[in-house]
């Protein structure tokens, strides 16, 4: 299925799909390619692609930052709708998938425009932030390890500046969120990630039900 949502009924996904999706061929390329990894469902939907796209121009972002790469399809959304002199850096550690991230970002030629470090995520935001980077970024998504959320929303908050922009991925997880009998390290870890943010005095943030819960944070 195209739209991945476990929050919109089967019947609407493929209304959805065809009414409010225009997923450029190399993106639908890659989304098929990706599909046929074990670990697909880590991808984002084209639905999140394009909202990532059109927040991008929105807000004329020219330096953006991810954290969790995967195998590209967040980064070219967000690299596609860069202008010429945009800067995106990705975050990953796994040499596999973002092998085949670079394939597309290739074909795409977007490759000068991304900036891919391969090493823990901590270290490199950490890095970023001593090397005078703090306030210097228009956007940013974290859609990683779940465990390290704060930690990655901590380090990326401080990197962007006023009124940047922050997605996060997954902050519904498919519904355990709000079931007490799931108690596991990641779904807590979203737990304790949602309920600072609705406590944190820097931001303005809202929750909107695509994919699997995108939270939308506006730095103050």
């Amino acid at each position: 299925m195209l739209v991945k949502s476990f929050l919109i009924p089967d019947a609407l996904k493929g209304y959805v799909a065809e009414n409010w999706v225009h997923e450029p061929d190399i993106l639908r390329r890659l989304r098929e390619e990706t599909s046929l990894l074990k670990s697909a469902g880590m991808q984002i939907g084209p639905d999140q692609g394009v909202l990532m796209g059109i927040l991008t121009k929105l807000i004329g972002a020219k330096r953006c930052l991810e954290v969790g790469v995967f195998t590209g399809y967040s980064s070219l959304s967000v690299a596609m709708a860069l202008p010429p002199d945009g800067i995106l850096v990705a975050l990953d550690v796994n040499e596999e998938y973002t092998g085949m991230a670079r394939r597309y970002w290739e074909e795409a030629g977007v490759t000068d425009k991304i900036q891919l470090h391969l090493a823990p995520a901590v270290e490199t935001l950490d890095a970023l932030l001593a090397d005078g980077h703090r306030g210097s970024f228009d956007f940013a998504f974290i859609d990683a390890d779940k465990p390290n959320y704060l930690n990655y929303y901590h380090r990326v908050l401080e990197l962007l500046r006023p009124n940047g922009l922050l997605l996060m991925d997954n902050v519904l997880w498919s519904g355990r969120i709000a079931d007490p009998n799931h108690v596991d390290p990641e779904t807590t870890a979203l737990r304790e990630l949602n309920a600072f943010v609705h406590e944190d005095d820097r931001v303005e943030a809202c929750l909107i039900p695509i994919g699997d819960g995108v939270s939308i944070v506006r730095k103050k």
